[in-house]
């Protein structure tokens, strides 16, 4: 079993920057990707940016140029550092992973993020 926490998020203006982080309870080499999810209210979940266990990168149209997904496999955490932050940019943020071996999904509690003046 694959434990993900996330860091807490929190209110932002309009503008600003939040950098969440979601620590793994395995190596995050066994991780295949992992990444961020979002869901708005009234809104399907969906990807804001992932990393795959070589380091590739990929992001929704909506945040390429002000998000940024990074790694520290030491500490087995990622990071999502969000820039130019929009009020459209309001959601529940959830780390998410699959397992190399088994396949299985993973998810994280959920951090609210809410940017707002």
């Amino acid at each position: 079993q694959v434990q993900l926490v996330e860091s807490v998020g929190g209110l932002v203006q309009p503008g600003g920057s939040l950098t969440l982080s979601c620590a793994a309870s395995v190596s995050i080499f066994s991780l295949n990707p992992m990444g961020w999810y979002r869901q708005a209210p009234g809104k399907q979940r969906e990807l804001v940016a992932d990393i795959t266990r070589g380091g590739s990168t990929n992001y929704a149209d909506s945040v390429k140029g002000r998000f940024a997904i990074s790694r520290d496999s030491a500490k087995n955490t990622v990071y999502l550092q969000m820039n130019s932050l929009r009020p459209e940019d309001t959601a529940v943020y959830y780390c998410y992973a699959r397992a190399v071996y088994g396949g299985y999904d993973y998810w994280g509690q959920g951090t609210q993020v809410t940017v707002s003046s």
